[in-house]
């Protein structure tokens, strides 16, 4: 037991090191995200690989450890590239790039994207999400919810439905350029997720926006 812990251990470390980084800003070695996705891979395949050969267990680590280290890594390495793309395409677009563990979100202010009280997309705006819809469609392993928020001004069922037409008229141009509409979901919430003060005009402008979350297509494989 304590040999099939060593050659666990091992295996996790190997991916570690060899997923890291060198920081640019502090000069220190990192482990990259697909390190980190490799590294629990192979520590959840060891697991299952060590129980599923009971006359060595060892070995079964070891088979199961690769395996779900390469799974692991393989989305991470996935996801890492897609990242990089769009952030490259994003910049000053006023789109911002977020990542939160396996889930990658662009978040458009409202200013950019419909005007005042429109479902309308806003002609300036279609470069920036013909770009989105070409990561999209070279990165199709994902699942799209495209999500409308408004600010508290008005009531909160016409905010409610400003949102969610907003949310589908980016969800239908995006389906038009060629993204598969089965991985395409529309959701209006209005004001109920605010991220600022809708007391200042500063604070209602962030609110009102849409977000486009990226998430893992079930059974893709990576």
């Amino acid at each position: 037991m304590y040999q099939t812990r060593n050659l666990i251990a091992l295996s996790c470390a190997a991916l570690l090191v060899a997923g890291c980084a060198t920081n640019p800003q502090t000069g220190e070695r990192e482990a990259g995200k697909t390190a980190t996705y490799g590294g629990l891979g192979a520590l959840a395949g060891a697991a299952v690989g060590a129980l599923a050969n009971k006359d060595d267990r060892g070995k079964g680590a070891l088979i199961g450890a690769a395996i779900g280290g390469a799974a692991g890594a393989g989305y991470g390495y996935y996801v890492d590239k897609q990242e990089a793309q769009l952030r490259q395409s994003m910049q000053g677009t006023g789109v911002d790039v977020q990542r939160q563990g396996d889930q990658l979100s662009l978040v458009m202010p409202g200013n950019i994207t419909f005007a005042t009280n429109s479902a309308d997309i806003s002609g300036g705006f279609y470069t920036t999400l013909n770009n989105v819809a070409n990561s999209l469609r070279q990165y199709d392993k994902s699942i799209i919810e495209v999500t409308g928020h408004t600010d508290s001004v008005g009531s909160y069922q016409y905010n409610m439905d400003l949102s969610q037409r907003r949310a589908q008229s980016v969800v239908n141009y995006l389906a038009s350029q060629g993204v598969a509409y089965n991985r395409l979901t529309a959701r209006g919430v209005g004001p109920s997720q605010p991220i600022a003060d809708n007391n200042s005009d500063a604070g209602r402008a962030q609110n009102r926006r849409v977000e486009i979350k990226l998430a893992p297509l079930p059974g893709a494989q990576y």
